[in-house]
């Protein structure tokens, strides 16, 4: 039998007295293959808990960056005013091509960064060549919103210089044109040679090139402008044949061709115009008028000519090829006119056109259908002048009409009006002797007048309001016989 194990004490903890000491278990002996009776004290050694593995959780997504924001962008855009026809063409930054082809609002395609520069410029003028389109307010950095005050404006440039043709001494005056008076003065060298009896002149709207019809030469001379001083040089070409007693010659507001009234053959010649030396290249074969034509009008947009014939007392009527300049006659019969059509002029709108009658001492005033370009009389009686009305202008505002009256020796004036295109008389102006033509600078400030009988050009300041003409000071000496004026920019 084994021998008992001692027995701590009742009440007292159980715990080992010395590293080897004996496990006080119990007071009670504790016999061979008896139960252990272990009480409330006894320590046993901690059973081994198996926790579970807890359970494997979904990795939560990560948390995006922030998006890197492109920068704000805006548009670029303003306004036009003062268009006329079609071919203008702006860029923003040298770039971003934008067809106008009205007046209003435009806006550029491409969107800009904030904090980016901006420069609007002008790619291609207009395809008419009387106005010049010029940008304000067109350059800056983007802030944060639209640019809409850029300004595109067309309009005329102002006259620096004038050309007038002496029919007796076979020459081209030139002048330059001051400004701020409208007064005219000789240039350092003041003539050019031209053909026998020059008898009409004109400039190209761009103010490069200027040719003269000869009526004694059956020729046509060109001449190269100076840009800054307005010096003539004759072209390498310096002249081109025409028909019989070439009389009138016009060249068209884009520039591209040139039309020449034959009075001795009763035709039409046409020229296209090199844009780079202004040479003359006959298009095709010279087309009928009636008898005796004595000038050549284009209206503004450059689609539709009129030529009215002295003899027959009418006008004829064409369309212009925009491609190749070439003339066809409207259907229909011409058009009739008071007694000698001399001259005509079609107004800025190209709504209304004006005949001045040599003989029947008036003018004969019409209606331009805007698409065909056809002629109607309009109603009432023809507006009358002074004696022998030579030659008409309109001014650029299409307020005023003007005739000069060679044996009266004056300019009578006219209202225009706005809706109905119908003249009322107005103020009269003197002239020197036997004034034979008259034209408006395209600002509307100026008129000039040659007059045939004094060898001088008078010019004259016109009233914004009334369309009044009041000298500018005396008449300037434009050779023996001034027969024809012509301005450039």
């Amino acid at each position: 039998m084994d021998e008992p194990v001692a027995a701590t004490p009742p009440g007292e903890p159980v715990g080992l007295s010395a590293p080897d000491a004996p496990v006080v278990v119990s007071a009670a002996p504790v016999l061979a293959d008896a139960p252990v009776i272990v009480s409330a004290a006894t320590v046993l050694p901690a059973p081994l808990v198996v926790v579970p593995n807890a359970p494997v959780l979904p990795v939560p997504p990560a948390v995006p960056s922030a998006p890197v924001l492109p920068p704000s962008t805006y548009k670029v855009g303003g306004t036009v005013s003062g268009l006329v026809g079609t071919g203008l063409v702006l860029q923003n930054n040298a770039g971003d091509d934008l067809v106008i082809s009205a007046d209003g609002s435009f806006t550029f395609t491409t969107a800009i960064a904030a904090g980016a520069s901006y420069a609007v410029t002008v790619k291609s003028q207009p395809r008419i060549a009387t106005k010049v389109c010029t940008v304000s307010g067109g350059s800056g950095t983007i802030a944060a919103a639209n640019v809409s005050d850029v300004a595109v404006t067309c309009a005329v440039p102002t006259t620096r210089f004038a050309y007038s043709v002496d029919y007796g001494a076979d020459k081209l005056y030139a002048f330059n044109v001051d400004p701020a008076t409208g007064a005219l003065s000789a240039m350092a060298v003041a003539t050019a040679d031209t053909g026998p009896t020059p008898i009409s002149v004109a400039v190209d709207p761009t103010g490069r090139f200027a040719y003269v019809s000869n009526y004694g030469g059956a020729s046509v001379s060109g001449y190269a402008l100076d840009a800054g001083s307005g010096a003539l040089t004759p072209m390498a070409t310096p002249t081109v044949a025409t028909q019989s007693l070439p009389i009138a010659i016009t060249v068209d507001p884009t520039g591209r061709f040139l039309f020449v009234a034959n009075n001795g053959a009763g035709t039409v010649s046409s020229y296209a115009i090199d844009p780079v030396t202004g040479a003359l290249s006959l298009i095709g074969a010279p087309v009928a008028t009636g008898r005796s034509p004595y000038y050549v009008a284009v209206d503004p947009t450059g689609r539709f000519a009129y030529v009215p014939n002295w003899l027959d007392n009418t006008v004829s009527s064409f369309t212009i090829d925009q491609a190749s300049g070439a003339l066809t006659e409207m259907p229909g019969p011409r058009v009739a006119t008071g007694s000698y059509p001399i001259s005509m002029k079609v107004d800025p709108s190209g709504r209304f056109a004006y005949v001045a009658n040599y003989m029947s001492n008036n003018i004969s005033a019409y209606a331009i259908d805007s698409t065909t370009g056809a002629l109607t009389a309009m109603g009432g009686p023809n507006a009358p002048t002074g004696l022998r009305p030579v030659a008409t202008a309109v001014d650029p505002s299409g307020k005023f009409a003007y005739t000069v009256n060679y044996s009266s020796h004056t300019v009578s004036s006219f209202a225009i009006d706005s809706a109905s295109g119908m003249l009322s008389a107005g103020p009269t102006a003197a002239t020197g002797q036997y004034p034979v033509n008259l034209t408006v600078d395209p600002t509307g400030r100026y008129a000039y007048v040659a007059n045939y009988g004094d060898g001088t050009v008078s010019a004259y300041t016109i009233d914004a309001a009334s369309g009044a003409m009041r000298p500018a000071g005396a008449a300037t000496p434009a050779g023996s016989y001034p027969y024809s004026i012509a301005l450039s920019r």
